[in-house]
């Protein structure tokens, strides 16, 4: 088949509109100067403090966001502005008023800098161990930049294409990867690295793409990247994940962006080459998939025989509602979108002001799953992607008279603690699994001394 004919067969499968919006950015400069409209409405103070914070923590939003996504009647308690505007809150105190001080003193740029480089440090921008022990080597023993290999079957691949998105989430844990510090950067765009790692690990059966968000970037350059995995050499690879936020803030790169139906295109044909294609759509409220274009961009997705797979963290101020949840979930299931994960905030970045306590992310979840029917409960969580692996809370109980929180691992860096459970001394305020101690009397939990171990190989 000719490229006409080739170009005019996807057309007919998967029907679109001739034209659609440009994407247009706003960034920090645009929030400084009054570039996006419907901020005309919101105040004078918030505005400044929304400033004080972007310059920490990265911000970046389009269009179709601010005019599609947000209810501006209800801002600044909107679950979409929250999710895409710096709040103050974000920020400690006093780190907040210390950056507010230097940008109304007008300070020089490179004392704003070292301020803001300290602070950034200190919000643990690579959690669970992503440096230290995430990262492969080669045949050589060198370091492998822009691959992680925490999980025994899954590798995580970095292109340095995909390492921006359409807009940015204010709790992302990936923050580290658009603030320009190349030192806390992990990119690559050496294809060669990723295909060489791949054929000397054949215990790994999925890859998963990640950023960033790899949907970003040209059809052209994920191909590179992909298409030579349906040669024979590769056949161990059985899945290959695409982590995106794209479904939800840029739908139109799957209707009307120039190279959209090469983008179908290319997840046709890795499926049809008998790879299991899976979208690791990130959704963090119902909303997100209300609107036509959203619907839409859905539908032609999974008319490639691609799988959308939804996950996101559970979030005060944005999600933190048992309501919001069930409804999420039953109108992915009603989409054809498999519910896979709810996480727990990760413990970086604005952790302080999304974080919520692990007794009451429980009890949200509980609460949800009960409202859903079957296919809505593939839904897993609340889950810590901790850095021994992911932890689950199934539950609080009481045994012995003691009240616990039990748990198991859903992955683990020694995949002989996947499943097994474990018991944590209630806390009603913890929010993360280093801040749990062992049930029952126990001097520490069942994987701490192998996970010691791990982060100490030369001792």
């Amino acid at each position: 088949m000719n490229a006409k004919s080739e170009s005019a067969a996807v057309a007919q499968r998967y029907p679109r509109s001739q034209q659609g919006p440009a994407l247009e950015i706003y960034t920090l400069r645009d929030l400084e100067q009054g570039r996006i409209a419907p901020l005309a409405a919101v105040s004078r103070d918030l505005r400044d403090a929304m400033s004080v914070v972007a310059h920490v923590l990265p911000f970046r939003v389009n269009r179709y966001v601010v005019e599609e996504l947000i209810d501006w009647e209800k801002v600044p308690d909107d679950p979409l502005f929250q999710l895409v505007f710096p709040q103050p809150g974000m920020l400690d105190p006093g780190d907040f008023a210390a950056v507010a001080d230097l940008l109304a003193g007008d300070a020089p740029p490179a004392e704003l800098r070292r301020r803001v480089e300290g602070i950034r440090l200190a919000l643990n921008p690579h959690p669970a161990g992503q440096l230290e022990l995430n990262i492969p080597r080669g045949q050589q023993g060198e370091p492998l930049t822009g691959l992680q290999h925490k999980y025994r079957e899954t590798v995580l691949f970095f292109p340095s294409q995909g390492q921006t998105c359409h807009s940015y989430c204010t709790f992302c844990f990936r923050w580290a990867q658009f603030i320009g510090d190349k030192s806390l950067r992990m990119a690559t765009r050496e294809a060669g690295t990723l295909h060489d790692y791949l054929r000397r690990h054949r215990e790994v059966t999925d890859l998963l793409i990640t950023g960033g968000d790899p949907m970003v970037m040209k059809t052209r350059h994920l191909a590179d990247y992909l298409e030579p995995l349906l040669t024979p050499e590769f056949d161990h690879l059985r899945t290959l994940r695409i982590g995106t936020k794209s479904l939800s803030f840029w739908p139109y790169r799957y209707l009307t962006d120039p190279d959209a139906d090469d983008m179908l295109r290319l997840l046709e044909k890795l499926v049809a080459g008998g790879k299991h294609v899976a979208l690791m759509a990130h959704y963090n409220h119902w909303r997100e998939l209300e609107t036509e274009v959203a619907r839409r961009a859905i539908a032609r997705v999974r008319a490639t025989g691609a799988v959308i797979r939804a996950q996101g963290p559970l979030l005060a101020h944005i999600n933190d509602d048992p309501g919001v949840w069930a409804r999420l979930w039953q109108t992915q299931v009603a989409l054809g979108i498999v519910p896979y994960y709810m996480f727990v905030e990760r413990d970086t970045g604005a952790r302080r002001y999304f974080e919520v306590p692990l007794a009451r992310c429980w009890e949200i979840y509980r609460q949800a799953v009960q409202r859903v029917s079957g296919l809505g409960r593939t839904a897993r969580g609340p889950s810590m992607s901790a850095g021994p692996g992911k932890v689950e809370v199934q539950g609080v109980a009481t045994i012995q008279g003691e009240k616990v929180f039990v748990l198991r691992f859903l992955q683990g860096r020694d995949p002989d603690w996947v499943q097994r459970p474990f018991f944590a001394r209630f806390d009603p305020q913890a929010t993360w699994l280093d801040q749990l101690r062992p049930a029952f009397g126990e001097p520490r939990f069942f994987f701490e001394a192998a996970f010691e171990a791990m982060r100490k190989p030369d001792q």
